[in-house]
């Protein structure tokens, strides 16, 4: 298997100091429906979400705000372009329970909703390059989960991209097509995202569930990288 790297840019950690992403990298698991215990889990965890926030006071919680003025940083209206958990949590504060896709989509979602972090998932055995978080320099291309449609992000926005395909646009925003978990799913990594007030710390504990949860219900082999100012770049297979 050829070698595959992960990096993030400097001007990542430039714009936003004290961002950190920690990295679960799981290989041979085995994905497919959620048990009854795994969707259990999803149900209790947008249960104690909703004894702990209100909606009319989520733009509020300091780790939802921390995302809103990040997204003012790169030129998102946080109101018109809500980072995934800020979706997520309004949706399960709404009353309006998450959808179970598969295992280990329902795992990102089980913990983006426990920790009120940004946990996505992406397919990483469909990669045939490096992978990398940076400013869009607007000519890559992004075709979002559910059409067909092409668009190009605008230059300075942060997108995920795999060479100049954007696998995440607006950074948590809208995941694309290309990198989508499935029940066929063999290798995957999960990006779990902290802006100060959330620490490097409470990352790595919420990796560490991650690789608990996959090994439960999913088997395989898991290993946990942090990408930091001070650690850019990671072996992400091979």
């Amino acid at each position: 298997m050829a070698e595959r790297f992960y990096s993030v840019s400097p001007e990542i950690f430039r714009l936003f100091p004290g961002y950190v992403r920690g990295v679960v990298i799981a290989e041979a698991v085995r994905n497919g429906p959620s048990p009854v215990e795994l969707t259990e889990m999803l149900r209790q965890a947008e249960a104690s979400l909703r004894d702990r926030l209100s909606l009319d006071r989520i733009a509020e919680e300091p780790r939802i705000a921390a995302w809103r003025e990040a997204y003012r940083t790169f030129g998102a209206k946080p109101s018109e372009f809500r980072c995934s958990v800020e979706a997520m949590a309004r949706r399960v504060l709404r009353n309006d329970p998450l959808p179970s896709i598969n295992a280990l989509v329902d795992i990102g979602n089980l913990l983006s909703l426990r920790h009120l972090l940004p946990v996505g998932g992406h397919a990483i055995d469909v990669l045939t390059g490096d992978i990398e978080l940076r400013l869009a320099r607007g000519d890559e291309t992004f075709v979002a989960f559910g059409t067909s449609e092409v668009e190009h992000p605008l230059p300075g926005e942060v997108v995920f991209v795999e060479g100049k395909t954007v696998l995440t646009r607006r950074w948590t925003w809208r995941q694309a097509n290309h990198t989508l978990t499935l029940p066929e799913t063999t290798a995957v990594e999960f990006n779990v995202d902290g802006l100060p007030p959330v620490s490097a710390a409470e990352v790595e504990q919420t990796c560490a569930e991650a690789v608990a949860l996959i090994g439960r219900f999913c088997g395989g082999e898991t290993r946990v990288e942090m990408l930091t100012e001070q650690t850019p770049r990671i072996r992400l297979m091979g």
